[in-house]
């Protein structure tokens, strides 16, 4: 796990014309390849990512940061190590050894928001959607908080219309949807304003569109709204209990023979381009390259929303260029059913992109060797 802290995005990124984007091509896991991509909009980047690679197991990562970066570099440090932990504990990879590694790095980043409160109160209101996805033998599995997305690509079956399928593993916990407002709004019978319809979309406590998060402590933990700390930083909202969780949705599957990849993306990428339209540009296009092409694809979308170019949305800089669109984190996993491919393919790492792309660039880092 020491290669997780490594500058290996030194080694193994792209830059590209955009000054905001960073892309890593195609790298090999144990049953197939992984292409990932990052374009940061805001100034400084929420988004985080990894891929762990090793001849038993690949795991994703993609981390969608909110009210700052610190709870999304938080949890790129910690969830990993915390899944190697428990899994030699228990033996194998599981959907508790999963919901204990969630809850684990929950517990740390909360204790650390109550160090910090005195120098840094606004740590309090930072949080972080968490999407991890994890390839094991024949199964996958798939985790999540918050509107983060895994859409699955495969072959569609006879008398399916399309060649290739889109399949959603997550679960968007955004009261935008109506079963995520029902299932707050039950669990907190006695709060008629637990769910608000506020500046033209629904949010919990008026507040925050998702209901699970790592971090939000003063969401969470009522006695941190009390705190005269934090009441001078911001508007505290009195809790009689959590309005928010960090208890994961966990799907876990068969990998099948139709089967084809998975696109593992924070909501930036969706917001701009649907399930469907994402499958398709994977399906149709060479793998080198595809989470760049991706995220071009999102940003075109966006410009045209604008009517602009992506051209002009280059040209932009960090932060303003938040009002155009969000950070966007994009790793596609292909899924080539092939037994022990990766020996022959690859070493074992972990590969992250940089944790502020503007300032990656300004360093003057040149691309990767060609061949």
């Amino acid at each position: 796990m020491r290669l997780c802290y490594r500058p290996l995005e030194r080694c193994f990124g792209r830059r590209s014309g955009d000054g905001l984007l960073w892309h890593t091509d195609l790298k090999p896991h144990a049953s197939g390849d992984f292409s990932m991509a990052v374009v940061q909009a805001n100034s400084s980047l929420e988004d985080q990512s990894q891929v762990l690679t090793s001849p038993s197991a690949t795991y994703v990562g993609v981390y969608d940061g909110h009210g700052g970066p610190e709870a999304a570099r938080f949890v790129n440090r910690h969830l990993f190590p915390y899944l190697n932990k428990f899994q030699k504990e228990q033996g194998c990879l599981s959907s508790e050894v999963i919901k204990r590694a969630f809850n684990a790095t929950e517990e740390d980043f909360i204790r650390l928001v109550k160090q910090s409160l005195p120098s840094m109160p606004k740590i309090a209101s930072v949080g972080s959607c968490c999407l991890f996805g994890a390839i094991s033998g024949s199964e996958l599995y798939v985790a999540n908080l918050g509107d983060s997305r895994a859409v699955l690509g495969r072959r569609g079956f006879d008398g399916e219309r399309s060649k290739v399928v889109a399949e959603r593993l997550s679960t968007d916990h955004n009261v935008s949807r109506e079963e995520v407002r029902k299932e707050v709004e039950s669990l907190h019978p006695d709060d008629p304003s637990i769910v608000v319809y506020c500046r033209g979309v629904w949010r919990v406590k008026g507040i925050i569109q998702v209901s699970r998060s790592i971090g939000d402590a003063y969401l969470k933990r009522p006695e941190l709204n009390r705190d005269p700390i934090f009441q001078k930083y911001g508007n505290p909202v009195p809790l009689k209990r959590a309005v928010m969780t960090a208890e994961p949705s966990i799907v876990t599957r068969k990998i099948r023979t139709h089967d084809l990849f998975v696109i593992f993306a924070s909501d930036g990428l969706w917001e701009q381009l649907s399930d469907e339209a994402a499958v398709e540009i994977v399906f149709k296009n060479p793998r080198a390259g595809i989470a760049k092409r991706l995220v071009g694809a999102a940003l075109k979308e966006a410009a045209k929303k604008r009517e602009m170019r992506y051209k002009d949305i280059k040209k932009i800089e960090k932060g303003i260029r938040r009002h155009f669109h969000d950070d966007i984190s994009v790793i596609v996993i292909y899924l080539d059913h092939q037994k022990n491919s990766f020996q022959s393919k690859g070493t074992v790492g972990c590969i992250s992109p940089p944790v502020d792309i503007s300032s990656y660039h300004s360093d003057g880092v040149a691309d990767e060797p060609s061949g």
